[in-house]
């Protein structure tokens, strides 16, 4: 059964699987595709490339799906993809992609907070949370189980990393570095993420040797070139400091604190 209220503008050409609730006053274009069990509340609208999973809580005023906010945007077709048992509060805004990649995607199990903003070409992985008002420019990357403070900046084209939590109220304006914490003006290393990771089931000799990994990077007297080779030499079996070491060897723009 869908259950759809009668002040709700839904399109005869939507995909609307069953269970689905949506809302006085929302708007559901022709191009959408809605899974089994998703609620959406009042005033959201739902635009054209909007791709929702199951179970996925939309409240008021959400806006999925919307055109890019970038000039060179010529009305290509692209897409926004929600994964299954994401909660999307209040007067969140949510752009497709560009010509660039073609969508924006939020993952499983993630928590946006009111007003957040994920802008075009952004990946955000599964079981993040942003915290109100955090806002990730275009071609951001928040990797899974990361959680970003509210009221925090992300700038284009920077990587967040798993297991990593951001403070609220900073600029992310490099890489954020797989399982660390973050914080400061300007944004810097404040030790590995332990009660985190601790709560995730990470053993306590991964986080040693995630602290010693990090020992290194963040060490005044190598570089981070100087530190891969010691990470490598001394830890690279280990599958986090793995992680660790690809992180390091994609990042663009170089890393918080360094």
């Amino acid at each position: 059964m869908i259950n759809i209220h009668p002040t709700a503008i839904v399109s005869s050409k939507a995909k609307i699987s069953d269970n689905v609730s949506i809302g006085a006053f929302s708007i559901v274009e022709d191009d959408v595709e809605i899974g089994e069990g998703t609620t959406i509340h009042s005033h959201a609208v739902i635009y054209n490339g909007a791709r929702i999973g199951k179970n996925v809580k939309i409240f008021q005023g959400v806006s999925i799906a919307n055109v890019p906010q970038d000039i060179s945007f010529a009305n290509e077709y692209s897409i926004f993809e929600i994964g299954d048992n994401t909660t999307i509060r209040e007067f969140v805004t949510l752009h497709r992609g560009t010509k660039s990649t073609g969508m924006s995607k939020v993952g499983k199990n993630c928590l946006l907070m009111a007003y957040t903003h994920v802008a075009h070409d952004t990946f955000v992985g599964d079981n993040v949370i942003l915290a109100n008002v955090v806002q990730l420019a275009g071609h951001v990357e928040v990797h899974d189980n990361a959680i970003i403070g509210g009221m925090t900046a992300v700038h284009q084209f920077c990587k967040v990393g798993v297991h990593s939590m951001t403070g609220a109220g900073f600029k992310v304006t490099q890489d954020v570095p797989p399982f660390i914490l973050a914080a400061d003006e300007p944004l810097n290393y404040h030790g590995v993420n332990q009660i985190g990771l601790r709560r995730r089931g990470f053993k306590a000799e991964d986080i040693n040797i995630l602290r010693k990994v990090y020992g290194y990077i963040y060490s005044k007297s190598l570089n981070v070139s100087q530190a891969k080779v010691k990470i490598l030499e001394e830890f690279g079996d280990n599958e986090y400091a793995k992680i660790v070491l690809e992180f390091l060897e994609n990042s663009k723009r170089g890393i918080t604190g360094k």
